[in-house]
């Protein structure tokens, strides 16, 4: 069986690789950008610096600076107005996965128009919208290449998975030299978003050949420089370690799926506003407890790529090591609990139910080793207490 790939069309990867914005938009045949950031973009000065290069190769640019953390469709609204009403040729997301995902929705919709609803998965859009250039800021969602956006309807609640060839961006520019300033918290969250990536999608059904191959070299770069680079974030080489592993892992799981993991996660990001990496950092280690048992070897495997495991280890051994592994990890990089995150246990119980079908209606957890139910999701869900 034959497997599709979808990658970016440019791939500029690197210290610096964000000074060639001008260079890939000319490739690109794009002369009129909108950049689409955030605040802290702006605040921290790479929105400008962006912009000043552009300036130098003769090219306009204007700017959305107006995302937020774990984009709404009512974010994303102004952003669809501004690129309507000017004549853009392409957008540039600058920024974490959440500028990243905010653009490539709002590259969908003002070209081709509709709700954020009707795009939901499991319509796959591969007609493209405004062609889309990915620079990513942290080490973590792999956004930039991948051909996934999530947008939350705040009407309901629910965080609406998107798939399709649209939203893969046409050029990624993948300067680790952008993430030297990520704080210790935003590092951790989205390293363990970036490992939970590659894991997933080296034991997803859907896995391939080629998705393992980019996955066992993310969770190699990953799991080694994941604690440097929280306790030190300008180790310039774990940085770009990091950097890259978090492509790859976009890459295999663009096209081999994620599973459990990130089902039961965005419904925990919707009802109480967790970080989408945080949420998969507090379910990691119950879930992988959980699915072993269906794919021993595979995870056997993540263990020993994360050079937690000897190659010589038994598979029950590599896994109790891996279990060991990511318990510590969560402990040494501070991943709060629900308790300690903030969220009313009675409130959590109270939508056990509504998660645990919006987890199943999104499909993933049907790409998981071990399939659950509705029960044992909510299972799941209340280990996190224990």
């Amino acid at each position: 069986m034959s497997t599709r790939v979808i990658l970016p069309r440019i791939m500029q990867v690197g210290a610096g690789a964000s000074l060639a914005l001008p260079d890939v938009l000319t490739s690109l045949s794009c002369a009129k950008p909108l950049i689409i950031t955030d605040a802290m973009m702006v605040q921290l000065g790479y929105v400008q610096a962006l912009q000043d290069c552009l300036t130098k190769n003769d090219i306009d640019s204007s700017v959305f600076a107006d995302t937020v953390p774990e984009p709404t469709v009512g974010s994303i609204q102004a952003g669809v107005e501004m690129a309507r009403q000017g004549s853009y040729d392409c957008v540039v997301a600058l920024g974490g996965g959440s500028p990243i995902d905010s653009a490539k929705a709002i590259a969908v919709l003002s070209c081709l128009g509709g709700e954020m609803r009707d795009y939901k998965f499991p319509r796959i859009m591969d007609q493209p919208g405004l062609p889309v250039i990915a620079i990513p800021t942290t080490a973590g969602t792999g956004s930039e290449a991948t051909r996934v956006t999530i947008i939350t309807d705040e009407s309901c609640d629910e965080k609406m998975l998107c798939v399709g060839a649209a939203y893969m961006p046409s050029a990624a520019l993948v300067d680790y030299n952008l993430t030297l300033s990520v704080p210790p918290r935003t590092t951790a969250d989205t390293g363990i978003d970036a490992l939970t990536h590659a894991m997933e999608a080296y034991v997803s059904k859907k896995a391939s050949l080629y998705s393992d191959s980019q996955a066992l070299e993310a969770m190699r770069l990953i799991a080694p420089n994941l604690r440097t680079a929280y306790h030190n974030g300008k180790d310039e080489k774990a940085r770009e370690a990091m950097m890259l592993g978090s492509t790859l892992a976009g890459v295999a799981f663009s096209n081999a799926s994620v599973a459990l993991v990130h089902g039961m996660s965005r419904p925990i990001g919707a009802f109480f506003h967790v970080p989408h990496g945080l949420s998969n950092a507090m379910l990691l280690p119950a879930v992988t407890e959980y699915s072993i048992p269906a794919a021993p070897d595979r995870y056997a495997d993540c263990a020993r790529a994360m050079g937690v495991a000897e190659q010589g280890d038994s598979d029950e051994l590599a896994n109790h090591k891996l279990l060991t592994e990511l318990k510590a990890l969560n402990d040494e990089l501070s991943v709060p609990g629900p308790q300690e995150f903030g969220i009313d246990k009675v409130a959590f119980f109270e939508v056990l139910d509504t998660m645990a079908l919006q987890a199943l209606a999104s499909g993933s957890p049907a790409n998981n080793p071990r399939v659950p139910d509705a029960e044992e999701i909510k299972a799941i869900y209340q280990q996190l207490w224990d």
